[in-house]
């Protein structure tokens, strides 16, 4: 029996590399699409090809290089701050680079299920719209036009909505942050203290490990046309964040926290009940993820895992 194909944009990035790395463990083609082949720490068994989300042409290339039953689009951009001095760049990667992929699949024939990776810091596109920043306004016109062209041409689009994903791997959240911290200061101590904005500020983390199995569910059981939330269902505040990290240190590390009689953010407004109802269920504890990614920042900072 001829093995599945998987193409997964977006290939070496944080989430990317880890999908790659499970997709061609279970034993599927997989195909990682990268914006350059310089420097991508390759993973065997998977195919890596070069190529540009803003460039149609080149997405056509992939699509019929791929010939994928599935299709697992990671790529992307997503710095708030970088959004605002390159608010076209996002739009065109975001929103076009989604569009064109899509097509591409059209095109060609083929009837690939589509897992479109989103963002929680979209906002609701109503008649009186209140944008957030380019990066959101992106997500949120990348997202609604993706869910609006699976409808007008058949084809099958489920979008997947990652909260904070966490891990072993070069992430720039605020644990990949910390970790980093403590690594640095392991190997050369200063006594700088890190700095949270707010010790109140709640968030709910997910190892990427279980995300990556939540899009592989999604890939064969989700529907068409939803939008799935991608997350542990456990908020905890960013002060016990990171007491969990500073617990694991091999030196003092402070931690300095912003006004602390700030409101603290909301909590996320959706769990991951419909996934559970797919057979969901996280196996990565929350202690093991902090192990993880201290230990891989040790050994990115010259340290011993």
């Amino acid at each position: 029996m001829a093995k599945e194909t998987i193409l997964i944009t977006g290939a070496a990035g944080f989430t990317g590399h880890h999908a790659c790395q499970h997709f061609a463990g279970q034993g599927y083609e997989v195909v990682g699409a990268v914006r350059s082949l310089e420097g991508v720490k390759a993973i065997p068994g998977v195919r890596y090809v070069a190529c540009d989300l803003k460039d149609y042409a080149s997405m056509q290339r992939l699509v019929e290089e791929a010939q994928a039953e599935y299709v697992l689009h990671l790529g992307g951009k997503n710095a708030v701050k970088q959004s605002w001095e390159q608010p076209i760049d996002y739009m065109e990667t975001n929103v076009m680079g989604v569009l064109y992929l899509l097509d591409a699949l059209r095109r060609s024939g083929r009837t690939s299920r589509v897992v479109l990776a989103h963002s929680r810091l979209r906002f609701q596109l109503t008649d009186h719209p209140v944008p957030n920043h380019p990066y959101g306004l992106s997500k949120s016109l990348g997202g609604m036009a993706a869910l609006c062209w699976g409808q007008l041409f058949g084809q099958e689009v489920i979008i997947g909505e990652p909260g904070n994903l966490v891990g072993p791997g070069p992430s720039t959240g605020i644990c990949a942050l910390i970790a980093k911290h403590i690594a640095a200061e392991e190997q050369a101590y200063s006594g700088r203290p890190f700095h949270l904005s707010s010790g109140l500020e709640r968030r709910d983390f997910l190892d990427v490990r279980d995300a990556v199995l939540a899009y592989e569910l999604l890939l064969k059981q989700g529907q068409s046309g939803v939008i799935y939330p991608i997350c542990s269902g456990k908020e905890r505040t960013l002060r016990e964040t990171a007491h969990s990290f500073s617990s694991l240190a091999q030196v003092p590390v402070s931690i300095e926290e912003g006004d602390v009689s700030a409101i603290p953010q909301a909590g996320e407004t959706q769990g991951p009940e419909e996934l559970i109802k797919l057979g969901f269920k996280p196996s990565i504890p929350w202690e093991q993820s902090v192990h993880d990614i201290v230990a891989y920042w040790r050994f990115e900072q010259g340290g011993q895992r």
